[in-house]
């Protein structure tokens, strides 16, 4: 992977993690939530969660971020 795809896919990474903390992704909400530490964390979760949608396809925008750096 070149540094330009390195790239494209840390900017659609940080584009999904914000959609997901947009759509509202929280933990558990039930008495076996984890509480205030939970909430301190779900960003790092947020995060794991969207570099896994990433690397497993994603949305198909590292692609065309690199199409707009003018690669193919």
């Amino acid at each position: 992977m070149n540094r330009n795809q390195d790239i494209a896919k840390k900017l659609e990474v940080a584009f999904v993690s914000e959609m997901l903390s947009f759509i509202g992704m929280k933990g558990m909400s039930s008495e076996f939530g984890g509480g205030i530490g939970e909430d301190q964390f779900q960003s790092f979760l947020r995060q794991q969660h969207a570099e896994l949608i990433v690397e497993s396809g994603g949305l198909g925008l590292a692609e065309q971020f690199v199409a707009s750096f003018g690669e193919s």
